[in-house]
C-alpha cells in the first residue's frame, strides 16, 4: 500500500505566504516525477508544479517566481512554498507521485494525496 499525505494548508491573507509539504510511505519502489495540483470550485484541477527526481521544475505561468517546489529524496517528500499568495490562489492543492511498489518495481503509476485547502483572503 502507498500513501500521500500532506500537510500545511490554511488560511492567509493575501501577499502571505505557506508551505505545503507531501510525504509518500508505503511500499515504495522508486519515485520518479512529484508534483502539485490544485482545483478551485467549479474549476477542473490544473498543474501547481512539478520536479523531476533529478530536480528538473516546471510551474504554471501563474505562480512563476512566487512559488518554488523542492524535494527530498531520501524522505520521499515534496515541499511547495507558496510566496505572494493572492485570492485567485484559493484551491484545494492535491499532490501527486509518479512511482513504482516494490512488488512491481518497473511499473510507475500515479499516486495522489488527499488534498489539503488552501484559503487566501483578500
Amino acid at each position: 500500500q502507498v500513501q500521500l499525505v500532506e500537510f500545511g494548508g490554511g488560511l492567509v491573507q493575501a501577499g502571505g505566504s505557506l508551505r505545503l509539504s507531501c510525504t509518500a510511505s508505503g511500499s515504495i519502489g522508486s519515485i520518479n516525477a512529484m508534483g502539485w495540483y490544485r482545483q478551485a470550485p467549479g474549476k477542473l484541477r490544473e498543474l501547481v508544479a512539478t520536479i523531476t527526481g533529478g530536480g528538473i521544475t516546471n510551474y504554471a505561468d501563474s505562480v512563476k517566481d512566487r512559488f518554488t517546489i523542492s524535494r527530498d529524496n531520501a524522505e520521499h517528500t515534496v515541499y511547495l512554498q507558496m510566496n505572494s499568495l493572492k485570492p485567485e490562489d484559493t484551491a484545494v492543492y492535491y499532490c501527486n507521485a509518479f512511482l513504482s511498489r516494490l512488488s512491481s518495481i518497473y511499473d510507475y503509476r500515479a499516486y495522489w494525496g488527499q488534498g489539503t485547502q488552501v484559503t487566501v483572503s483578500s
